[in-house]
């Protein structure tokens, strides 16, 4: 073992250099003419990790290439165990551009971070994964275990193509557990464990009104303006303390027990250093519960655009005709997407004044995701974690959804080990991403004894 994390250290430097190489595709999923730049990234990939000792081939969907790379196996494996690696070379669009401090696809390290769009999310972190094996090979030393990795190229838009990818070839990646490094710790003295996901439940409703766009002079006041009801009916929702009136809406939910709270509250939190974090004069949430309850173990229901009525320069003076808003409630344990859709529909039907008509229409669901901390694969990982980082790991919920874990669990039967390497200040999503260079390399060392733990 010593030789492979030596190798590692050794090596830093040029496995810099393959990441800024990575991140230089502009592997932007959600836009169409980025779609030869998809392909590109994923030959890129299957090249590397040939280059590796893997063997590896880009399977083509229907939408992007799915990258398959297997280490060695052995002549028998009886008794070895598989693992599967999950991670996704797709990036999210970079806009705005005037946001950047630099070129979003021209890596730039800055101290010890690597600034670049997919940097963090999640090309460093499943390429610290990539690392680890290669150390494994290049040093002859053996791997405990079999590793089958599956990076796909659709993960920032709903992973359209895996599910199916998956049915077709579920013989072939049957395997005793999922890791995932795509959510994020704490701090580099928190390395985490991430147990539990939030599921959710997308909508948008529309509010129509008069035919056509009126004078606001002429006919305001004697016709529903749908923009202000939308408004009313949204208003609604919540009550004082920030609860969720919805009724139903909180059937299933299980509660968070002494112990997940107890470990919740091992993360350092500073409400004033957060609040400043966010840009806000003052946080807001559920009564009863810390702003980490709030954000991973609560439901939410989160309007996430409204847009009605004229939207250019200067003023025109109507009642629009209709109005929208686009909205996503986060589930947790125990709740069902369509039980929860059912549930605001008929809430907002019953409120919806006679004055306009109101359409819902349903978008994607996904349920939560639980695994227990305590499995002997959950504390095998914290082991790893605890030796990679030399810090005493924590037990985190996530507030997001990665909704291809369910199917992972529904079509593999495999549990997911969600072990993440982002920061709180990596710009997930956001301009000026970036990926610290002293994580990703504690990254691949927690990926190399987190083989050896596994296999005990």
């Amino acid at each position: 073992m010593d030789s492979v994390l030596s190798y590692l250290t050794r090596h830093q430097a040029r496995f810099v250099d393959e990441l800024c190489h990575y991140v230089r595709f502009r592997s932007v999923s959600a836009q169409p003419q980025h779609a030869t730049d998809m392909k590109a990234c994923a030959d890129w990939l299957v090249q590397h990790c040939q280059s590796i000792g893997l063997e590896a081939q880009a399977c083509p969907t229907e939408g992007n290439p799915i990258v398959i790379a297997k280490t060695p196996r052995p002549k028998s494996t009886k008794g070895r165990r598989h693992f599967m690696v999950y991670g996704h070379y797709d990036v999210q669009p970079p806009e705005p551009f005037d946001l950047w401090k630099t070129p979003p696809f021209q890596p730039t390290i800055r101290g010890r971070s690597l600034f670049a769009r997919g940097a963090s999310d999640n090309k460093g972190q499943n390429l610290a994964h990539l690392k680890a094996v290669e150390a494994y090979l290049k040093t002859g030393t053996e791997l405990p275990c079999d590793l089958t990795f599956v990076i796909e190229g659709e993960e920032e838009v709903g992973s359209k193509s895996l599910a199916g990818f998956l049915q077709k070839h579920r013989t072939e990646l049957k395997c005793d557990a999922v890791v995932i490094s795509d959510t994020g710790i704490p701090s580099a003295k928190h390395p985490a464990l991430t147990y539990a996901l939030r599921g959710i439940a997308a909508f948008e409703i529309i509010l129509r009104g008069p035919s056509r766009d009126l004078h606001s002079g002429i006919f305001g006041g004697s016709v529903e303006n749908p923009a202000m009801a939308l408004s009313r009916l949204l208003a609604k929702v919540h009550d004082a303390k920030g609860r969720i009136v919805v009724p139903h809406f909180y059937d299933g939910v299980v509660p968070l027990t002494k112990y997940e709270r107890k470990q919740m509250a091992r993360v350092p939190f500073n409400r004033n250093a957060y609040r400043k974090f966010l840009g806000v004069p003052e946080l807001h949430g559920e009564s009863g519960f810390t702003p980490d309850e709030q954000r991973t173990a609560r439901p939410t229901f989160e309007i996430n655009g409204l847009t009605s009525g004229y939207q250019g320069e200067g003023s025109k003076t109507i009642v629009p005709s209709w109005a929208k808003a686009k909205v996503t409630a986060r589930l947790v344990p125990g709740q069902q997407p369509a039980k929860v859709i059912k549930a605001v529909r008929a809430f907002l039907q019953k409120h919806c004044p006679p004055t306009v008509k109101m359409e819902i229409k349903s978008g994607h669901g996904a349920e939560a995701y639980m695994v227990s901390p305590t499995s002997d694969d959950a504390q095998a990982a914290l082991r790893a974690l605890q030796k990679a980082f030399g810090h005493e790991p924590v037990l985190l919920r996530e507030g997001g959804s990665i909704p291809i874990v369910n199917q992972f669990k529904k079509i593999l039967g495999a549990d997911t080990l969600l072990l993440g390497l982002a920061l709180p200040d990596d710009n997930a999503h956001s301009p000026n991403e970036k990926f610290d260079l002293d994580i990703f390399a504690r990254g691949q060392h927690l990926s190399a004894l987190l083989w050896q733990e596994l296999a005990k």
